[in-house]
């Protein structure tokens, strides 16, 4: 059976107990608003639950449909659309796209910049919320839920493909250099060379491992790249190829599909920022391994928050733990692992830069299903709570270790004083004796709960071996994501 590997934060992350759900070890009980575990005798595990051993690799079959998921679908059909496009323009049996290439370029730069903003990702979110909520069959529900997860496909499909079209679009202001003015060909290589390099950063291994060099070089040199590409395409548009000399009018500009694709490109990269506020914020550390962070104001369940010590650089996103919008507060919990977070404890700060225009994420369609099931690892917590906070039809399963000295007594008022024994599973590996086999927890509440639906935050093994055991087992099942 499948166990989930704890990361460093996660092995310090808790010191709550199983409660509520357990068929096969001794039951739980809650005593003065804790839960504490009903064992028989002195030091007896649950040998049913309890892992010993490591579970088997998954088929290849599992495991390649895992990999080519909804986010790789929808990559390999943007890119293959525009690479078809590229090669008959290329061998001139399109000739649309050789006249007016930049409209390729900048249209699917635009995408790419929608797929990522916060604001239409919320109208998106909330379109299907509303419309969809509970009442069409299971499986397009679940489709919908898959299609907003991996909007980044899309996002890294249309930046590939712009970038593409403006090589292709280089190619043939060199091809006729001799009509073109050189103003027009070096902002060509330059608006060639911010996009590359944005785009470049935004790799997986760069972004994952090295999150302040990828926030640096896609933001910032991604932001040269949108003013070069403004100057590019005043200059192409204000050069008449056939006279060789400078339309000063700006009424040809703005006759041209370039123009109108840049400025919704610019005003899509503003409307974030515009929305960034200097917040007070009141920080618990109730260890060495977590940090609580509360802000005013209620929130609604599944958005995440992105925050700064600055107001422009080293923005990191962390789930947003409400009990709804008519709360006073909300929280976020940050466990102690890069330099930011770690600052947080060594210098505790009195105020925080966010952008107050928050982002959602998968847990925001746990609307349109009447059940399901939140799982979650550690600091995973943070992702996962307001869902089942906010809907008596989620059921929480929270593994980690020594909980409730970790995390502090904010959010055990959180989980007791809102989830009834029945809605959750605490697992404290360290009380426990070990993992539990996840698995069969999950498949257990998963038929008793009467689930529709599994949402995991877990780290990379966890959220692995947990997706592939639901794949496995034909439970429809949505895990963590590492591409934003």
């Amino acid at each position: 059976m499948a166990s989930v590997p704890l990361d460093d934060a996660e092995k310090g992350a808790a010191n709550f107990v199983l409660s509520a759900f357990n068929t096969d070890g001794p039951s739980t009980s809650t005593l003065n608003g804790k839960c504490e575990p009903a064992v028989a005798t002195a030091g007896e595990v649950i040998p049913a639950i309890v892992v010993r051993h490591k579970k088997s690799r998954a088929s290849r079959w599992i495991r390649f449909r895992l990999w080519f998921n909804t986010y790789r679908k929808f990559f390999t059909l943007v890119m293959t659309i525009n690479c078809v496009g590229i090669l008959l323009a290329a061998i001139d049996k399109w000739h649309y796209p050789r006249q007016y290439t930049g409209a390729f370029v900048l249209g699917n730069i635009l995408v790419a910049v929608l797929m990522r903003n916060e604001l239409f990702g919320r109208l998106l979110y909330l379109i299907v919320n509303t419309l969809f909520a509970k009442w069409p069959p299971l499986w397009f529900r679940l489709g919908c839920t898959s299609v907003l997860q991996h909007l980044g496909g899309i996002h890294s499909g249309c930046a590939t493909s712009g970038f593409l079209w403006l090589v292709f679009r280089l190619v043939l202001i060199f091809i006729d250099h001799k009509d073109n003015h050189d103003a027009v060909l070096i902002m060509g290589v330059l608006t060639n060379l911010a996009v590359g390099i944005s785009m470049v950063s935004a790799f997986p291994w760069v972004r994952n491992t090295h999150h302040n060099i990828f926030e640096r070089h896609h933001r910032f040199v991604g932001w040269i790249g949108v003013a070069c590409t403004w100057v590019f395409v005043v200059l192409g548009d204000s050069y008449d190829l056939d006279t060789h000399s400078w339309n000063p009018d700006g009424i040809r500009v703005l006759r041209q599909q370039d123009f109108w694709f840049c400025l919704g490109i610019t005003i899509f990269i503003i409307i974030p920022w515009v929305t960034v506020r200097e917040v007070e914020v009141d920080v618990e550390i109730p260890s060495s391994k977590v940090v609580i962070l509360r802000f005013k104001r209620g929130m609604q369940q599944g958005l995440l928050a992105r925050i700064s010590r600055g107001s422009i650089m080293e923005y990191h996103a962390f789930g947003i733990i409400s009990e709804g919008t008519k709360s006073k507060e909300h929280y976020l919990i940050c466990g102690v692992q890069g330099d930011f977070t770690r600052s947080l404890v060594d210098n505790p700060p009195t105020t925080i830069w966010t952008r107050e225009l928050k982002f959602a994420g998968v847990s925001n369609t746990s609307t349109l299903y009447k059940r399901g099931i939140r799982v979650c690892t550690g600091t995973g917590l943070g992702a996962a709570l307001s869902t089942c906070l906010q809907s008596p039809g989620w059921y929480l399963i929270w593994i980690g270790s020594d909980q409730e000295k970790t995390f502090g007594p904010t959010i055990s008022k959180l989980i007791y004083k809102n989830l009834g024994p029945e809605r959750f599973t605490l697992w404290d590996s360290k009380k426990r004796g070990g993992r539990p086999d996840s698995m069969k927890l999950i498949s257990d509440v998963y038929t008793s709960w009467g689930a529709e639906v599994v949402f995991i935050t877990s780290n990379w093994g966890g959220n692995k071996e947990m997706m592939e055991g639901c794949k496995a087992a034909g439970i429809p099942a949505f895990g963590t994501l590492w591409d934003f």
